[in-house]
């Protein structure tokens, strides 16, 4: 066992985990923040991508112990008291959804690179190119972030 002080959606927390814990299980399992999707398990899709000191990482593919002092931003921390954000926003504007499980890891992602300044599609494009989407929305998910980044 190891213990992990990180700052998880601006909230200090502090965790005992096995050291072969994955940053995906120590936010479902421990901390039960379930917005944080796994699906492949092998860092090959990115529906577990969650924010690690403002950069996109694939939680299952992180060990929690890596985060130790780091800020991690998840999915049910984008939202700031209960209003969506401008992307959360487009994402509904564009119906950039079908199933919904790749959505919290694609924002996480485009948010990332929305932050770190992106500001055409083919960067946006870029910042989800590991972020699988078996609905085959890629068109609206790109729109509904172009959509932010004409609002700025």
């Amino acid at each position: 066992m190891c213990t992990v002080a990180l700052s998880v959606n601006g909230r200090p927390i502090e965790a005992d985990v096995p050291v072969w814990s994955t940053l995906a299980e120590l936010l479902r399992d421990a901390l039960q923040l379930t917005g944080t999707k796994v699906a492949c398990n092998q860092a090959a899709c990115g529906a577990c991508t969650v924010r690690l000191d403002g950069d996109a990482v694939f939680a299952c593919h992180a060990l929690a112990w890596q985060a130790h002092g780091a800020r991690v931003q998840t999915i049910e921390g984008e939202a700031a008291a209960g209003a969506l954000t401008p992307l959360q926003r487009a994402y509904v504007e564009r119906d950039a959804l079908q199933c919904g499980f790749c959505t919290p890891g694609m924002v996480m992602a485009l948010q990332a690179a929305l932050d770190d300044g992106a500001d055409d599609r083919d960067t946006l494009a870029r910042a989800i190119a590991g972020n699988l989407c078996r609905c085959g929305a890629y068109e609206a998910i790109l729109d509904a972030a172009c959509d932010v980044v004409a609002a700025r």
